[in-house]
């Protein structure tokens, strides 16, 4: 009897998994042939492997470890600000470079706040504001009370509006939002202090440099190899924060 039923029960997987192959082959037909180059691109993305492998939440992390290896914007004891946080990868690096968590007994701990449209799942080191527009006025005063002495050492920022498809349109909002920020930064940033944001590429991104060399000392524009090279995306790097006159 215990043999019949381990042969059922073979039987009855057989039929199962034959019909979970029937159904996904059919999900696979149903999607577009851009869902199907998305899904293939993503599959093939070392840089998703190397997240999963590292435990970042996305493979945006390595974009920030890539500019933080060449230019040298965060620091143990560094105090930031991650606009677009969620879903927190750019505050996991964050978190590990400034020390806030305090792992390093004989280097400074530093203090992240993440903010987000969205809402950011915990994560120990940093202080995340979901649900929140960086933009808005009451946020930006819930980030300086939020932040040691009101100040910030870096501001970062891998945010961008939802795509309309309609790229003038698009660029020009994520102009908007970087402008504000940098709004943000007169209010926050230490002397000294890195702002970093990302940009598409497009003609209103002259109009964002000219802003960031009135206020910082050295602007550069950066492209990191884990930004795809088909990406309009590009980032603004400006170090050097100029003491501002009163």
């Amino acid at each position: 009897m215990a043999t019949a039923a381990v042969c059922v029960l073979q039987k009855a997987n057989k039929v199962v998994n034959s019909r979970s192959l029937y159904v996904t082959r059919a999900l696979d037909k149903n999607r577009t042939a851009a869902e199907q180059k998305w899904l293939a691109r993503q599959m093939k993305d070392p840089y998703i492997k190397e997240a999963q492998a590292h435990n970042y939440r996305c493979r945006s992390a390595f974009k920030l470890l890539e500019i933080d290896s060449k230019h040298h914007i965060l620091h143990p004891g560094h105090h930031v600000i991650d606009c677009g946080a969620a879903p927190g990868a750019w505050s996991q690096v964050a978190v590990e470079k400034v020390n806030s968590l305090g792992r390093d007994s004989a280097a400074r701990a530093g203090f992240v706040v993440g903010v987000d449209l969205l809402n950011i799942t915990p994560l120990d080191g940093a202080v995340f504001l979901s649900n929140s527009d960086i933009t808005d006025s009451d946020t930006q005063r819930k980030i300086i009370s939020v932040l040691p002495s009101g100040k910030a050492d870096v501001i970062l920022s891998d945010m961008a509006p939802n795509a309309t498809g309609i790229r003038d349109l698009d660029h020009q909002r994520l102009v908007n939002m970087c402008l504000s920020l940098l709004e943000l930064s007169q209010r926050v940033l230490l002397p000294g202090g890195t702002f970093l944001c990302k940009v598409w590429d497009g003609s209103e991104i002259s109009l964002v440099r000219d802003r960031l060399r009135q206020r910082f000392q050295d602007v550069r524009t950066v492209k990191p190899k884990a930004s795809r090279m088909e990406s309009a995306e590009i980032y603004l790097l400006a170090k050097m924060h100029k003491q501002q006159k009163h």
